[in-house]
C-alpha cells in the first residue's frame, strides 16, 4: 500500500464514515482492512503519512512556501524512522517507511524542478538515490525511477559535468538504458558531443517527460552559448540573417532579445551583428613565464637532493 493511499485513508477516517457508504462492497471490505492497519501503526508513521499528504496536495496546487515548510518538517520526521538509510533496521513497517521515505525525496525532487532551484535538485537527489540503489530489495519499483534518474542525467549534461553523467550510465542496468527517459538523455549528450545543435533544441518539442521542460530550456540557454562564443572569434561580423541561423532562433526579434541579455557588448547596425567590440574587451592573461621557469628549476633541484 503506498503512502499516497495511506494519506488518503487517514484524511477519509478523520471526516467519519459518510465517505464509505459510496464504496463498492468489495472495495468497501479492502479499504476498511487498510484503513484498520493504518489506525493501528506507529503515530509516527501516521503522521508523518498526513504531513505528506498535506505537503503532496500544496505541491498540486502550486503553494510552494508551503511545499517547502512541509518538506523541511517531514524531513525531520522521517530521521526518527530507523528503518531508513543508512540503518536499515528491520522495524513492523519497514515496507510502509521505505516507501513513504521514497516518495517524499521524489516529490521534493520534482518541487526543486518547478522551483527552478539546481542545488536543492542535487540535495533531495542524493537522498533520494539509496532507495533506488540500496532498498530496492525491500520495496516495490517506484514508477517515478526513470523519469527522476533521466532528470539527473539531463541537469548534468546542462552544467557541463560529463564525467559524472557517464559515470551515472555505468550504475544503470541494460533495461534501464532501453527507458525513453534515459534514452533522451544518451541522445541528447551524443548530440552536443558531436556538435548536431539543431538536433538538442528540437529535442525539447520530444521530451518523454513535462519535468524534462525545464532543463531542455537551460540547455539551449547552454549551446546558444557556446554557438555564440565560437562566432565571436570566428567572424568579426555577420548579417542579422546569419546569425539568427547560427544561433538557431526563428525570428529577429529572438535574436535581438539574446543580444541584448547576454551580449550588450555585441553591436547592430545596418543589419550587421559586429563582434569586434567584444573581441577588444576581451583581456587575454600574460603568462608569467619567469615565475614558470623558476618554480621548474626549483622543482628540478629538489629532485636532484631526493635522488
Amino acid at each position: 500500500m503506498s503512502s499516497a493511499v495511506v494519506a488518503s485513508l487517514l484524511a477519509m477516517h478523520s471526516g467519519g464514515k459518510k465517505y464509505l457508504p459510496a464504496l463498492q462492497s468489495s472495495q468497501q471490505a479492502e479499504q476498511k482492512q487498510q484503513l484498520w492497519k493504518v489506525t493501528t501503526m506507529d503515530p509516527k508513521f501516521a503522521e508523518a503519512s498526513q504531513l505528506f499528504g498535506r505537503f503532496n496536495a500544496a505541491l498540486t496546487r502550486n503553494d510552494f512556501d508551503s511545499c517547502t515548510n512541509l518538506l523541511s518538517q517531514l524531513k525531520v520526521m522521517l530521521t526518527e524512522f530507523k528503518s531508513l538509510p543508512p540503518l536499515f533496521e528491520k522495524t513492523p513497517n519497514t515496507t510502509h517507511e521505505l516507501t513513504l521515505a521514497r516518495e517524499v525525496y521524489e516529490h521534493a525532487v520534482i518541487l526543486s524542478v518547478k522551483m527552478e532551484d539546481q542545488d536543492a535538485f542535487e540535495r533531495d537527489f542524493c537522498q533520494l538515490k539509496p532507495y533506488y540503489t540500496d532498498a530496492c530489495d525491500r520495496i516495490p519499483p517506484s514508477p517515478q525511477e526513470y523519469p527522476i534518474l533521466g532528470l539527473n542525467l539531463l541537469r548534468l549534461l546542462v552544467q557541463n559535468r560529463i564525467a559524472e553523467f557517464h559515470t551515472e550510465l555505468e550504475l544503470l542496468s541494460p533495461s534501464a538504458l532501453e527507458n525513453p527517459c534515459i534514452k533522451h538523455a544518451v541522445e541528447l549528450e551524443q548530440s552536443f558531443m558531436e556538435g548536431a545543435y539543431n538536433r538538442v533544441l528540437s529535442a525539447r518539442q520530444t521530451v518523454p517527460h513535462q519535468s524534462f521542460v525545464y532543463f531542455m530550456d537551460l540547455l539551449a540557454k547552454t549551446v546558444r552559448d557556446e554557438i555564440a562564443g565560437c562566432s565571436e572569434k570566428a567572424y568579426d561580423y555577420l548579417s542579422i540573417s546569419d546569425a539568427r541561423q547560427m544561433l538557431l532562433f526563428s525570428s529577429d526579434e529572438q535574436l535581438m532579445e539574446y543580444i541584448k541579455e547576454e551580449h550588450p557588448d555585441w553591436e547592430v547596425k545596418t543589419g550587421m551583428v559586429f563582434f569586434q567590440k567584444a573581441k577588444e574587451t576581451a583581456h587575454s592573461k600574460e603568462i608569467p613565464s619567469l615565475q614558470l621557469i623558476n618554480q621548474t628549476l626549483s622543482y628540478a633541484r629538489e629532485l636532484e637532493r631526493i635522488v
